[in-house]
């Protein structure tokens, strides 16, 4: 399926998408860090940053605490995924320990920087909920005080018969509710 936007905008964003497939094969630090330095440029509120990427690559100790945390069917393609990443985020201003009521938001703005770097790269970098939230919180000792946001796998792309039958009919970018849906000029929509 080819995807059209009904504006023109940077290719990146259209041609993002969430593949399953990966081939299996490490990735080196040279490799994936800088996925992780483009989400370190993401715009945040006062610049506070509140992300925190936890992440483990395959074929190390670490590789396995992550991968536990899936539900089954993740765990079915992400076996051969390259590194498994965790976001959490920090729910107070690190300045003065205040609400900060954008944390979610600015970690979500990291979190696509990263994927639209891997994407440039032509990595699978495929974002997921599908895992236990408090397992996470106990398994990676993330303190009180901070948000369990969302997963995601990264690895270099495989064809679609490496995944299993069920999955690869998934194995192809996604439509996109029309615009009218989602930017509303005024009140919310009844």
């Amino acid at each position: 399926m080819e995807r059209k936007p009904d504006h023109d905008i940077q290719p990146l964003f259209v041609n993002r998408w969430s593949p399953r497939s990966m081939s299996g094969e490490s990735m080196t630090d040279e490799e994936l860090l800088p996925l992780f330095e483009a989400a370190r440029w993401a715009p945040s509120s006062f610049n506070e940053q509140p992300w925190t990427i936890l992440y483990a690559k395959r074929d190390t100790p670490e590789w396995e605490i992550l991968f536990d945390l899936l539900v089954d069917a993740n765990k079915l393609w992400c076996k051969n995924a390259s590194a498994l990443v965790l976001f959490v985020s920090r729910q107070t201003f690190s300045r003065n320990d205040k609400p900060y009521p954008t944390h979610t938001y600015d970690t979500g703005a990291a979190w696509m920087s990263m994927a639209l770097e891997g994407s440039e790269r032509g990595y699978v970098v495929h974002g997921m909920s599908g895992f236990d939230y408090e397992k996470a919180r106990s398994a990676l000792s993330i303190p009180q005080g901070h948000s369990v946001e969302a997963m995601a796998a990264i690895g270099k792309r495989a064809a679609k018969e490496a995944l299993p039958e069920n999955l690869q009919k998934m194995e192809s970018p996604s439509t996109r509710k029309p615009l009218s849906e989602i930017a509303v000029h005024g009140k919310f929509p009844s």
